[in-house]
């Protein structure tokens, strides 16, 4: 099969185009997928880096990509609720950047639903859906969205929105109008964040989502009133200080232990994600949930569109097709 492998950690260049893959078969509750469409994410070159190896761990040879739609091809033993050419999108198991791919988390895709807007959904649906909960934002309240206009930040203004939370979100400037129409109140990046971010939301922020890192957590933290007096602090204020950082998650800053923040990286609870992935492909297929599609580009263009995603200058989801 058609597929792009790599065999050792560095940057681009390790990737190869091959036609010569083998097929791999479902085990148990698995099934294997036609590729239709590929969600290209960060964590794909950092994962091919080996920046992340304690959330994802790489056997090699390996093939990059987490999220995937697609048709299902064949049915491991015990799968139920699933036949061979249902339409689905979900996370692989074994790889999403070729022709086939193994995984255990599908759901439906909704009629209609393009395959490109499908392939974007799961891994920014449930990344935004997985830290609103680990914050416990609720209606009523302020959250601050660091890197907003990028995809887990954009899907997460639209969750935190519709449930009645003001969302500030940081943005370059020519994405502000973009964040205005998703319903947040836009900031620009850079020195002074955090008086921007005061200025925005007078009344002060209850939780903060850095979904884009570049040493913001102190900003966080500050901004969530956890300076606190120094080493001659109360107890008291020393747990007010930790419950103020509980309600701080990052994705993206792998310094946040040093802040005693938390880093968010692993897919929650198997049943919740699949709830998750279902209502929020449904939010796309009526209209009410968005993800800005960047550009589509063939499989074997899977190092020039990883670099295209390391730039940080893509507006939107970049998605490669088998």
């Amino acid at each position: 099969m058609e597929a792009i492998v790599y065999e050792e950690f560095g940057g681009p260049e390790v990737l190869r185009h091959t036609a010569g893959a083998a097929v791999p078969e479902p085990g148990p509750g698995e099934v294997r997928v036609k590729v239709a469409a590929v969600g290209v994410n960060p964590v794909d070159w950092k994962r091919r880096y080996g920046w992340v190896e304690e959330f994802y761990p790489t056997t090699f040879p390996a093939v990059p990509g987490l999220e995937f739609a697609g048709t299902v091809d064949r049915l491991g033993e015990g799968v139920a609720g699933l036949a061979v050419g249902d339409e689905v999108l979900g996370w692989t198991k074994t790889g999403a950047y070729a022709e086939y791919a193994i995984a255990d988390i599908v759901v439906p895709k909704p009629a209609g639903l393009s395959w490109e807007t499908a392939a974007s959904l799961p891994v920014a649906g449930e990344t935004a859906q997985r830290v609103l909960d680990l914050l416990g934002v609720r209606a009523g309240e302020t959250l601050f969205l660091h890197g907003a206009a990028g995809v887990v930040g954009s899907v997460g203004v639209q969750l935190a929105v519709a449930a009645g939370v003001t969302v500030v979100g940081s943005a370059s400037e020519s994405n502000h109008a973009y964040l205005r129409e998703l319903g947040a109140i836009p900031v620009a990046y850079g020195d002074g964040l955090a008086d921007r971010v005061r200025a925005a939301a007078p009344d002060g922020v209850d939780a903060v989502f850095d979904a884009a890192g570049h040493g913001v957590l102190p900003v966080a933290i500050e901004l969530l009133g956890g300076g606190g007096p120094g080493g001659e602090a109360a107890a008291k204020e020393r747990k007010e200080r930790k419950q103020r950082k509980e309600r701080i998650v990052t994705i993206a800053d792998v310094d946040a232990e040093k802040y005693g923040i938390v880093f968010s990286g692993s897919l929650g609870d198997p049943e919740a994600v699949r709830a998750g992935l279902t209502a929020h492909a449904r939010g796309a297929a009526a209209g009410t949930l968005a993800v800005r599609l960047a550009d589509t580009l063939p499989l074997k263009e899977a190092a020039r569109v990883q670099e295209l995603s390391e730039s940080g200058h893509v507006r939107g989801k970049l998605i490669l097709i088998p």
